[in-house]
């Protein structure tokens, strides 16, 4: 089989904002909702194996659905706030959409399952609409739904389902905002409720069952901040109906009928133990997954809990006396964070892991050596809203990008000193966490950058020292070299945001050693002044969350101030020289585009010429022109006028721009690029036509005059859908064409390649080369298209000259495009251009 056009490379995303979005299964695989996905991530391997689309709205909740015997799981069921469940099934080692569950009249937002007889799935369901529902998926995959319970104005917010000991009888367990465990058992085909258990005095948030063979365990935590821990076992004909012997003292039983075929059985269910350990709401239980020893399947005594006092505790019985106590406790200290939604062990009980407030997964390994410690371990982040826009770092070695979120983040790829992985890609700094939804970014230099966001200013920040040394020790890359690049002399140590500020002040070498040495505060003031929460660190693997929110910010060096309205594009030129932005706008006067020189980071020129917002801009690689597109339906393009005496700085005036009469886009103008050689430019909108204009010079050669004409000069591409981004790929095609990467507002990515000598009459000019498939594709709108600026790939390139000839050819042969998409996802995908 031919390789594909496009390999997935590195999906940086993180998981929903709610209480049951995470599950790990039998494969090793944790399973979570990420936006309208399900992400399944391989922890070991530390990357997002496969992206699951099919929900149109988020995904809430996600469980595997466990078989008895153990093995690997076939089925995952996720709901969603489409009001809609999916039973996802393994075939050939890919999920598919198997069964589609439709009846919820509100968001799901608690899900679990389990196999009945023949094979078939018992699926139950909690959603917004007050309803529980029970789902029966047969082979057949249709899924009809067999009872709904109606809580009046109560809410559940969490189901487990189990089967009664020694019996094929399931029963249902929810809990809710009414402080009660409400049990209900199907029996004769009828779902009876056989009783509410009494106790929590907060809402129940999660509920789960465990079967220790004759006996099931029911662990419950509230609002309360308490777990309680319920016991049921079944009652022999003689017990059930024995009189109260009031002489012993014995814990309460509840005791319910169980009717199934014209046989009767008793089930009993006491409390066993009520865990107080954690200070706030308590939001998630789980139990560590059953394993086989010796032939025959195990519980493990082992329960889990999380909550939103930023701790997880394992809990178990201590082995005399039986009575449950804390085990082990981790978590983060710090930070301005909220804590976790919900947690998960590993099916070995090696690994545990929590989800947070912010999306950030918390993972912490057992360790090997030290008995009863455990450390925390490596594991993918991103953003939790949509992300905006993305930039490559001028190396092409990193990646930044902003998000609606309010963050910005740095990605790279990890090179192990151990070279038998592949580098993976991570997260290992977060220069900057705002109060304001991000909008755009422009790279300055190799470590500095613009950004700006819902405000009026925009703000330039510049790697700490901190940073450059970790960068180093991760990418493999040479310190020295590196700090040489900056200047390294002056550089702060790292940066630290005030209590109730937004700017990241620089926190220097001397700060550190005084912090240090003082150990009491002289005054009031100085006091407050112990707010830098940041502490070097050094790095030899990416950082868990709880570092990236406090030691990895950059300090802020300069405010840009000029702009009426909200920031929402930037761009820089090659040369480092220049800035570009523009903001929101309703009318001209706000439209103008602003020039800032980056050595003095000065306003240089205001460029009026457009009505509307601007969309996006673009300087030409050869820095001498500058285009802008724009919501009016119309691009404009300025030329750099060569400076004179009176003005030595870089000055631009219009050299040409689309009117109401000559534009050929109908609707919005969403994006643009420049060929390599800076000769023609592409732009994209959403009356779905891509077009590439020029030629912008008479001849190949750089000094070449401009041309005085500036026209469409290929068909207009249509592409079927919005095309919200678009980018030209800076190496040519080996027959001298030019490779484009259109996104579409579905979410797909699709590679075209444009001859500028063929007869553009007849669409010939333009060659579909292949396009993300429905696995790869984002879920939402593609709002930005970024191209590694040099071929290879990045992670990949060996230091030194030993590597054949051949091997540094096949790497050249690579090319690799990020993406940034509304789904909260960046994905990089590697192209290979022989395979075109």
């Amino acid at each position: 089989m031919a390789a594909p056009v496009i390999e997935t490379c590195h999906i940086s995303c993180c998981a929903n904002r709610t209480p049951n979005v995470v599950s790990w299964g039998r494969r090793g695989t944790i399973a979570f909702g990420t936006c309208t996905s399900v992400a399944l991530y391989n922890p070991q391997e530390r990357r997002v194996v496969a992206v699951l689309n099919g929900h149109t709205g988020r995904v809430n909740t996600v469980q595997w659905i466990h078989r008895e015997d153990c093995a690997p799981e076939s089925h995952l069921v996720s709901g969603g706030s489409d009001n809609r469940l999916i039973v996802w099934e393994v075939q050939n080692g890919k999920f598919i959409q198997s069964v589609e569950c439709k009846g919820h009249t509100g968001a799901v937002c608690a899900v679990d399952a389990i196999y009945v007889e023949d094979s078939k799935i018992l699926v139950a369901s909690s959603a917004s609409d007050s309803t529980v529902r029970l789902w029966l998926c047969n082979g057949a995959k249709e899924a009809e739904c067999l009872h709904t319970l109606s809580f009046g104005n109560s809410f559940m917010m969490d189901v487990s389902l189990a089967l009664l000991p020694d019996s094929r009888v399931p029963i249902l367990a929810c809990g809710g905002d009414n402080s009660q465990v409400h049990l209900f058992v199907q029996s004769n085909g009828e779902l009876k409720k056989a009783m509410s258990l009494q106790g929590h005095e907060d809402w129940v948030r999660a509920v789960a069952w465990a079967s220790l063979g004759e006996e099931l365990l029911l662990a419950s935590c509230s609002q309360d901040c308490l777990i309680r821990v319920w016991r049921l076992c079944a009652k022999s004909g003689t017990d059930a109906h024995t009189e109260d012997d009031h002489t012993i003292i014995k814990m309460k039983e509840d005791v319910f009928e169980v009717r199934e075929k014209d046989v009767s059985s008793v089930f009993a269910v006491t409390l066993e133990t009520v865990l107080a350990g954690h200070e706030n709401w308590v939001y998630g239980v789980h139990w560590q997954p059953p394993l086989y020893k010796g032939g025959e399947l195990q519980q493990p005594l082992s329960l889990l809990s999380a909550s939103m006092d930023k701790t997880m505790i394992l809990w178990a019985p201590e082995e005399g006396s039986g009575v449950w106590v804390e085990q082990v406790r981790v978590g983060e200290v710090g930070g301005n964070t909220l804590g976790f939604y919900g947690c998960q062990m590993s099916p070995d009980g090696s690994m545990i892991v929590a989800h947070a407030f912010h999306g950030a997964l918390h993972l912490w390994c057992k360790d090997q050596d030290e008995e009863g410690q455990w450390r925390p371990g490596v594991v993918i982040s991103g953003h939790f809203n949509a992300v905006q826009d993305l930039s490559w770092d001028p190396e092409g070695e990193f990646i930044l990008s902003v998000g609606s979120d309010q963050t910005t983040r740095l990605l790279t790829p990890w090179r192990k000193l151990d070279d038998k992985q592949q580098a993976t890609w991570h997260e290992i700094s977060r220069p900057q966490i705002h109060g304001y939804d991000m909008q755009c970014l422009a790279m300055v230099g190799r470590f500095q950058f613009v950004s700006g966001a819902d405000e009026k200013v925009l703000r330039v920040f510049q790697a700490p020292r901190n940073f450059v040394e970790n960068f180093a020790n991760i990418s493999g890359t040479s310190k020295e070299k590196l700090l040489a690049s900056s200047d390294a002399a002056n550089l702060p140590e790292g940066a630290s945001t005030p209590a109730l500020g937004l700017s990241n002040k620089a926190v220097f070498q001397g700060d550190l050693a005084q912090k240090s040495n003082d150990g009491e505060f002289n005054s009031v003031s100085e006091q407050y002044q112990s707010e830098s929460y940041f502490h070097p660190l050094i790095m030899t693997e990416p950082p868990p969350e709880d570092h990236l929110l406090q030691n990895t910010l950059w300090p802020e060096v300069q405010k840009l101030y000029g702009h009426g309205f909200e920031m929402f594009c930037l761009a820089s030129d090659s040369g480092r020289a220049l800035v570009a932005s523009a903001c929101k706008a309703s009318k001209a006067e706000h439209a103008a585009v602003l020039l800032w020189s980056t050595a003095t980071w000065r306003q240089l020129q205001a460029l009026p010429c457009h009505t509307l917002t601007v969309t996006q801009m673009a300087f030409s690689p050869d820095a001498q022109l500058l285009l802008a597109v724009s919501r009016d339906r119309t691009w404009s393009l300025w030329r750099q006028d060569p400076p004179t005496a009176e003005t030595p700085e870089p000055q631009f005036s219009l050299h040409a721009h689309t009117g109401k009469d000559t534009a050929v886009h109908t609707r919005i103008i969403w994006s643009c690029d420049w060929s390599p050689d800076s000769r023609y430019f592409v732009t994209s909108s959403r009356d779905k036509k891509v077009i590439v204009w020029g030629p912008c010079r008479t001849e190949e050669s750089g000094d070449a005059p401009l041309s005085p004409e500036i026209k469409p000069c290929s068909s207009i591409l249509d592409v079927g859908d919005s095309a919200t981004a678009v980018a030209f790929c800076p190496t040519f095609c080996s027959d001298n064409s030019f490779l484009l990467a259109v996104g579409l507002e579905c979410g797909r990515i699709l590679l075209y390649r444009w001859s500028p000598d063929l007869e553009s009459a007849g669409g010939n000019d333009w060659k579909h080369c292949g396009g993300t498939d429905i696995s790869q594709s984002h879920a939402l709108t593609v709002k930005r298209l970024r191209w590694r600026p040099r071929a290879g790939r990045a992670g990949r390139e060996k230091d030194g000259a030993t590597d054949g000839e051949r091997e540094v050819e096949e790497e050249s042969s690579w090319v690799q495009l990020a993406s940034a998409s509304a789904d909260h996802s960046v994905k990089i995908f590697n192209i290979n251009k022989r395979a075109l």
